[in-house]
């Protein structure tokens, strides 16, 4: 048994070097970006915290729920509960299937299941993770480029990672905040900071047109900014720009942001 992996709720005052933290790797992360999952798990051990991943983890059911198959989203669900029930924390580079799992797995348990609200209440974007729960404003690095950050709607809208235009209440961005420690990052300012790219999962592929078209909007936001770099915490957003870039040879590259705070170099221009 896990020292820490109990079934109790989340107890907030656990040191970070006592932690046990289960790392939730999405699936288009673990089959096309792969480094990001990487990168994720050397942030949380520089931070002292003890990192396990569950390896018969699977999709959180985003896609299917998304598409309205909430049949076929439950036992996905269940099966993520169980999973990572008991760990201090679950931590996950991925906004949207962190939203998942916070905002919408309500709809496939009792109210009064306890499992079910531990891991709700335990599970975290990574940069929600180093910022709120262990109380990290400074990363120890340096990213000489001027860079510019996509927020993803479901970190601003259902995750409060972030503020938002269309509410008044001040929050801090918890990306901007890790991003803007690094020596030499020069962070462009957007002029439309939080719109959408028009990936929305299967939206992008049943409204083919309005997607792109949202996408090529956002990029060119991102590179009107004079940025060389966009950064996001969503894997998902990222792969849906960079699939227009590269097909318009726009001037600008994508990084997810625990690339960035991890050390990553950029990759040479295709």
């Amino acid at each position: 048994m896990l020292l820490g992996k109990t079934n109790a709720p989340l107890v907030t005052e656990i040191p970070a070097r006592y932690m046990n933290v289960a790392l939730f790797v999405p699936c288009y992360i673990d089959q096309f970006f792969p480094d990001v999952a990487i990168a994720t798990l050397e942030l949380l051990e520089a931070q002292g915290v003890t990192v396990h991943f569950p390896p018969s983890q699977t999709c959180c059911g985003q896609p299917m729920a998304n598409t309205g198959c909430s049949a076929e989203a439950a036992p996905v669900a269940r099966q993520f509960v169980e999973m990572f029930a008991g760990y201090d924390a679950v931590v996950c580079p991925s906004g949207s299937c962190v939203s998942m799992v916070r905002n919408h797995y309500g709809d496939y348990f009792a109210p009064d299941d306890e499992q079910f609200t531990q891991v709700r209440d335990a599970t975290f974007e990574l940069c929600e993770f180093l910022v709120d729960r262990l109380n990290v404003r400074e990363i120890e690095g340096r990213f000489p480029h001027k860079v510019s950050i996509h927020s993803s709607c479901h970190g601003l809208r259902e995750l409060r990672l972030g503020p938002c235009s269309e509410q008044q209440t001040p929050r801090e961005n918890r990306l901007r905040i890790l991003l803007e420690s690094l020596a030499d990052v020069e962070i462009m300012p957007l002029t439309r900071i939080d719109e959408c790219c028009g990936f929305g999962g299967t939206f992008a592929v049943t409204e083919r047109e309005t997607s792109v078209a949202m996408g090529v909007d956002r990029v060119q936001d991102h590179i009107a900014a004079g940025s060389e770099v966009m950064i996001a915490g969503d894997m998902s957003c990222l792969m849906h720009m960079q699939g227009l870039i590269s097909r318009r040879k726009m001037p600008l590259r994508v990084m997810h942001i625990a690339q960035a705070l991890a050390g990553r170099e950029l990759a040479p221009s295709p």
